[in-house]
């Protein structure tokens, strides 16, 4: 593996990453159980999770921006400095108002990191390789969201949880200085800003429209992840007690399986990508994803569910890495950072637009109305990766070669 992969900074960006993903966990497994304590309502925990996404919303296009002004390395290590000072702040926070707005402020600062670190991730990975180099990205979080839980419940145990908010403050610091001290500085194709900036002879910065037109199943395909990651967390349990008289101790561990699916097949699964195209991958999984969807509608057997779970964890959250590493490979390294802001852009818009729709979906038809209409959307996804197949590279590599042969 490091054979493969050579670059001590895609490592580095790996160690950051878990930390940071570790802080999360201690902090996203409290968040709610916290405010409620605090007296907030439903409603009012609604809207706060709501100022989180706003703030990935509003920033993620200004980001790229900010990555070509002062490079990657430096908005990361702010990103990671005020997500740090944000979390840490949270549990001494007078009143609704200073914590929307710091929850604001996290969304920020986490699209902040998301965009800086795939920045860095693909401008050093080959072209060749990017799929393996997203998908441990992705694991190395994964396996903090993992940890960060088990490290809340002990230290609540031992301590409070005003204290395990500053404990993650304190790890997102850490992560912050060890990008600080360790991380080297852009890559030249990676950091030219604009035009007086760009490199000798190389062409103009392609424009926003084309970016988005290049990379738009790879948005297609971050759009239905957090669509259906933000509804399916809050409703599907909902569904398994209501209809399918799972218990609530059942329904606690249906994450993990989900979560276990994706760390067993993710690298797996960009491994393939980067040899046999990631976007035909993609469609694949997706398809898969689907019937698994599907299958919440007709079994009845736990054990069944839990299967059905691990393999929608092993498909569709598989598909956000390759979509990552399709994207990084039809862009242009100068366009990087603008490129991951739009990507960023709609992995939030589905967040943001899932639990709304799915809740009023929910309310108006049923469990069932809502897992069909969550299906349709990873169906609409597999015909739109058909339609526009020729956009992986690997595909018209593929087509070359069977003209090469028939001639």
């Amino acid at each position: 593996m490091l054979r493969r992969i050579p670059d001590r900074n895609i490592w580095l960006i790996y160690g950051a990453i878990f930390l940071l993903g570790l802080a999360y966990g201690i902090a996203i497994s409290l968040t709610a159980v916290f405010l409620d304590a605090r007296g907030f309502n439903k409603r009012d925990i609604g809207l706060l999770a709501s100022c989180f996404a706003l703030g990935i919303v509003l920033l993620s296009l200004p980001m790229g921006a900010l990555i070509r002004r002062f490079s990657a390395k430096a908005t990361l290590v702010l990103s990671l400095a005020g997500y740090a000072a944000a979390v840490g702040v949270f549990p001494f926070l007078p009143g609704f108002a200073s914590i929307a707005a710091v929850r604001f402020l996290d969304g920020a600062c986490s699209v902040g990191i998301w965009v800086s670190c795939e920045t860095i991730l693909l401008a050093r990975s080959d072209k060749d390789n990017k799929a393996f180099v997203t998908s441990l990205y992705a694991v190395a979080m994964a396996l903090g969201y993992v940890l960060g839980p088990l490290c809340a419940k002990g230290i609540v145990a031992l301590s409070s949880m005003p204290w395990a908010f500053v404990i993650s403050c304190v790890v997102s610091a850490l992560s912050a200085l060890l990008v600080l001290a360790r991380l080297d500085r852009d890559p030249p194709e990676a950091a030219a800003h604009g035009e007086a900036g760009a490199l000798p002879g190389a062409e103009p910065p392609a424009s926003s429209a084309s970016i988005l037109w290049r990379i738009k199943t790879a948005c297609f395909a971050t759009f239905a992840y957090g669509y259906f990651q933000a509804s399916v967390v809050l409703f599907l349990p909902l569904y398994l007690m209501a209809s399918k008289g799972v218990t609530l101790d059942q329904t606690i561990l249906i994450p993990a399986y989900f979560a276990v699916g994706m760390l067993a097949f993710t690298n797996v699964f960009g491994r393939i990508g980067d040899r046999r195209g990631h976007l035909s991958l993609m469609r694949v999984l997706g398809a898969i994803g689907t019937l698994m969807i599907l299958g919440f509608v007709y079994l009845d057997q736990y054990a069944a569910m839990c299967v059905a779970v691990f393999i929608a964890g092993a498909t569709l959250a598989s598909i956000s890495p390759l979509s990552l590493a399709l994207q990084g490979v039809v862009t242009a390294p100068r366009d990087y950072a603008r490129a991951n802001s739009l990507y960023n852009v709609f992995y939030a818009a589905g967040m943001l637009l899932g639990p709304p729709a799915s809740s009023a979906l929910y309310e108006a038809e049923g469990g069932v109305a809502m897992l069909y209409h969550l299906a349709a959307l990873w169906a609409a996804f597999v015909v739109f990766t058909i339609v526009f197949s020729g956009d992986d590279p690997a595909s018209r590599r593929g087509e070359r070669g069977r003209l090469e042969v028939a001639a």
